[in-house]
């Protein structure tokens, strides 16, 4: 008789299970991550694979996208909530194990996820793409951080707003401390407002539709999307906003170029150039920074029902062409042309209007690309500053005494915006230009809070828009 205790047979191996929707988002934060990519270019197509194969929904899409974006946008205090966990710097972290951890706190303490389906959906990604060793890892950290929900590991991470405001401020909204104090500098006021402001940059921004005048009209897109998926603009008259959201590119107006997706702090601009008074002729328009055409699709809509003819230059041919494609069937005489607008091939004093939207740090679109807050370096602007002022130069040449030009930035920060107005009109680093600034706030009717002018700030927490600049400036000499 054999005493030897009866050894229990070793549980089968199991291979882990891929979660087809947790795998996809972990795919795009890794592109995001190792490519530089934003995760707006990234996603759709992988989402648009994915249901090609079969087997995905719009619920897995909409969990997907929450998913990437949540964890895009929260990863400054969710790098604090897993650096805690941890008893290594948090630097030591391969980035995609990171990135399980942090898609997992999101889970956690983003959404209404259960715990246990979050746990274990987070081991079982860790399992597939990174190895049965780091899920431990990742199993580890993420049930320490069940022991608290967000205010409580908030409370517990971030310094007290007594003893550093701008750092209790970026780790509790997730931007990077200079960018707090950037945007605390251009809002001015109190704690309120910047923390409203942080707030609004955390949310999910509406899709908003721009009905191009002459070719479409707010109705019929109202019609389209349906009366539970449409409301009407908050300033814009050419605005219509999806309510539930929903793929844009489906409505027959948007395929055919007679409308398009557009916030409306983008339209606000461009119509505001457009009622901006000229004096005498109005015929010859010009979009210097085109790409990728949102604005100059407006403006050549509006051009076209003057008569005027609008010129869209645009320095990188790939942006050139989708201009070109966002033009495309305009009723009215419109050019798309591939121009450095610091080295313009038209002769001085040629036009009557334009718009110079420049290339900026891209501050002000923080709800749409969540991930420029961690890329963005504050040393960027100085890289910025001499394009700015260059383009602002020779809009200034390039528009006939009497005529206005407008310069827009998707920025806030005052070096990239009042700051690079006033150096250009003094001629801080160049001859000084003969203008005169315009109020622009009278051509924005009905849009509150709009400052003490004679340009104009938006603010996503004040408008529901992108924090885009203004300013209008008149040739005089």
């Amino acid at each position: 008789m054999n005493d030897q205790p009866r050894r229990r047979p070793a549980k089968p191996h199991r291979r882990p299970q891929k979660d087809p929707v947790r795998f996809l988002a972990f795919e795009a934060l890794r592109a995001v991550d190792e490519r530089d990519a934003y995760a707006n270019l990234v996603l759709p197509p992988l989402l648009k694979k994915a249901r090609a194969k079969g087997g995905f929904d719009g619920r897995d899409a909409a969990l997907a996208t929450e998913l990437v974006y949540g964890t895009l946008r929260r990863q400054g205090t969710y790098d604090a909530i897993v650096a805690a966990c941890i008893d290594r710097p948090l630097r030591e972290v391969d980035p995609p194990v990171l990135d399980v951890l942090n898609m997992g706190v999101h889970q956690l303490l983003g959404t209404r996820i259960p715990t246990h389906a979050a746990v274990s959906a987070s081991v079982e990604l860790a399992r597939v793409v990174l190895g049965e060793g780091r899920a431990k890892f990742v199993n580890a950290v993420l049930r320490k951080v069940t022991a608290h929900d967000l205010d409580g590991w908030v409370e517990k991470v971030a310094p007290p707003y007594d003893e550093d405001a701008e750092d209790h401020l970026s780790v509790v909204h997730s931007h990077p401390r200079w960018i707090v104090s950037a945007l605390w500098d251009a809002l001015g006021g109190g704690r309120a407002g910047i923390e409203d402001l942080l707030e609004a940059d955390n949310e999910r921004p509406e899709v908003t539709l721009a009905a191009r005048p002459g070719r479409s009209t707010t109705d019929e897109l109202a019609k389209a999307l349906g009366e539970d998926n449409s409301l009407p603009g908050r300033w814009s008259p050419y605005a219509v906003r999806m309510a539930e959201g929903g793929e844009p590119g489906a409505l027959e107006a948007v395929q055919e170029g007679r409308a398009g997706v557009q916030d409306e702090g983008s339209q606000l601009v461009a119509a505001a150039l457009a009622a901006a008074p000229v004096e005498g002729r109005d015929t010859r328009w010009l979009d210097g920074c085109a790409g990728p055409g949102g604005k100059a699709a407006l403006l050549a809509a509006l051009a076209a029902g003057r008569g005027a003819a609008l010129l869209a230059a645009e320095k990188q041919p790939h942006r050139a062409r989708l201009v070109e494609r966002a033009l495309a069937g305009n009723p009215g005489p419109y050019q798309v042309i591939t121009a450095d607008g610091t080295r313009p091939p038209w002769l001085p004093g040629t036009f009557d209007r334009i718009l110079m939207d420049v290339p900026c740090s891209g501050l002000g679109a923080l709800r749409r690309r969540p991930e420029s807050r961690w890329r963005r370096r504050a040393e960027d602007l100085e890289a910025f500053a001499p394009l700015q002022r260059g383009l602002l130069r020779e809009a200034l040449k390039a528009v006939r005494v009497g005529g206005v030009v407008g310069y827009a930035t998707c920025s806030p920060h005052l070096a990239e915006t009042r700051v690079v107005v006033e150096d250009v009109l003094k001629g801080r680093g160049g001859e000084p230009v003969e203008a005169e600034w315009i109020d622009a706030r009278p051509l924005m009717p009905g849009v509150p809070a709009l400052g003490d002018g004679p340009d104009v700030q938006l603010w996503p927490h004040l408008h529901g828009t992108d924090a885009m600049y203004l300013a209008l400036l008149r040739r005089t000499g």
